[in-house]
């Protein structure tokens, strides 16, 4: 027998199979070559044939793709899926947001093994929508209830789910806040709205500003699109259009045009995560304050907070602003703006010391009430800026804290190393949604003078 025939005779069973994966998952790789550049999802199949994967994408063909190099063979959290890719197919989707809800319906139906494992055993985010309420509230949740809501999930991705809640919310404007709204309680008329009801992205059922009925039927679109039901969504609603136009009902009219509008071009949304706001469906303004009063030791849950941000100016003038939020909310009319003028050049240290004596001087001469929180965008540093400022008028200081960016740390008075809060506490996103309001604020002033200084150029 010659060397040739030794060898072939030497081949064993697992060589012959391994040899077949390799062929079929090389097949698989040159069959995403031919997937579309569009969103969708895709199903990954081992050698029975059977779905052991699904994942979504904005880019079907991209997204597919890397999981045949080899660098997604030697991911850990990669590998073993890997290892049993025999097939690859894709079903087109008209957007992102479509995809991701294509996806969950996917993953719930079929239960493929690999999307649980892959995930290292967190538990999956959900859509929750109250059932048991005047007003229902969209959720996201990890935990789910079992009874007096309805679920949408699970989804893969809570990044994802976050940013799809955004986009949504701008087309419907249902509510995402924790309160327990009563539509026969008239004292809600004089509940001031959230940030959202200013930004034309919630409805205000807080101070009922729409009816019950009317915000239910919002609901009942929400539920037909997560259904599935997009296309006959856009029908109802193109015939509601036309019904409200008729009996020149204009305003109505004009909100469903604007919302078709948005639902029409969801895929021109971009990359979800990046419509992520965490104050739009994950502040609870009540537990918020009640893990402040713990972590910081109050004698009572705050009711006042304020918070201070700086901006430059063409990098040679400083502006500033100041946000009020009175139970965990925002108060639009305690927002002041300051000009920096004191300070010649970028100085933050500076800038906050004077910021912060002119506000408490001016509350210190009218008699009026302190916040019960001064929060400061920054670290140790402006955190020491604004102690010194309230040493130096001879005032009795609220709680001061400062929120740097990077890690979310939060610097308090006397205390060496910063409080690190979980990044899931609500007394976190209480106190970011403060900062960002602030940091928001200070945007819009500077962005203000800017273009009146360019109108005066």
């Amino acid at each position: 027998m010659d060397e040739r025939h030794a060898a072939a005779d030497e081949t064993t069973p697992a060589d012959t199979d391994a040899a077949a994966a390799a062929r079929d998952r090389s097949a698989a790789a040159e069959k995403v070559r031919s997937f579309p550049q569009g969103p969708g999802v895709y199903l990954m199949k081992d050698a029975a044939g059977r779905v052991i994967y699904v994942g979504k994408a904005k880019n079907l063909r991209s997204r597919a793709s890397s999981y045949f190099l080899k660098a997604a063979a030697e991911d850990r959290r990669t590998a073993d899926l890997v290892r049993e890719i025999r097939d690859i197919d894709f079903l087109e989707a008209e957007s992102e947001v479509d995809a991701l809800l294509l996806e969950s319906r996917l993953v719930k139906d079929v239960q493929p093994r690999f999307n649980s494992d892959l995930k290292d055993d967190k538990t999956f985010p959900y859509l929750q929508i109250t059932t048991h309420e005047d007003y229902p509230r969209v959720e996201f949740t990890r935990t789910p209830r079992t009874k007096g809501v309805k679920l949408y999930g699970p989804f893969t991705s809570a990044g994802s789910l976050r940013g799809a809640i955004v986009v949504l919310q701008r087309i419907f404007k249902f509510r995402t806040c924790s309160l327990d709204i009563d539509a026969a309680d008239e004292q809600w008329r004089w509940f001031r709205p959230c940030l959202l009801a200013s930004i034309d992205q919630c409805t205000a059922p807080c101070a009922l500003r729409i009816s019950k009925d009317d915000y239910r039927r919002d609901i009942a679109r929400l539920k037909t699109f997560l259904d599935g039901g997009k296309r006959k969504l856009l029908e109802e609603m193109r015939q509601d259009m036309l019904a409200a136009s008729t009996a020149l009902a204009f305003e109505r009219a004009a909100r469903l045009r604007d919302e078709i509008r948005l639902l029409e071009t969801l895929a021109e949304r971009g990359d979800l995560e990046e419509h992520v706001q965490p104050e739009v469906f994950l502040v609870d303004p009540k537990k918020g304050l009640a893990g402040l009063e713990k972590v910081l030791g109050l004698a009572k849950p705050p009711r006042v907070i304020e918070g201070v941000d700086i901006a430059h100016l063409a990098g040679n003038e400083t502006v500033a602003s100041l946000v009020q939020f009175i139970d965990g909310l925002p108060f639009k009319p305690g927002y002041k703006r300051y000009r920096i003028k004191s300070v010649d050049g970028i100085d933050d240290f500076k800038s906050i010391h004077e910021v912060v004596s002119r506000r408490f001087a001016r509350l210190a001469r009218q008699g009026e009430s302190f916040p019960d929180i001064l929060l400061i965008d920054g670290g140790k540093g402006q955190l020491s800026a604004a102690l010194d400022a309230l040493e130096s008028l001879g005032v009795e200081p609220p709680c001061v804290i400062s929120l740097a960016k990077r890690e979310e740390e939060v610097f308090l008075p006397g205390r060496s190393e910063p409080l690190r809060l979980s990044r899931d506490a609500y007394s976190l996103r209480l106190l970011e949604y403060v900062r960002d309001e602030a940091h928001r604020f200070a945007q819009h002033y500077h962005h203000l003078l800017r273009g009146k200084r360019s109108l005066e150029e």
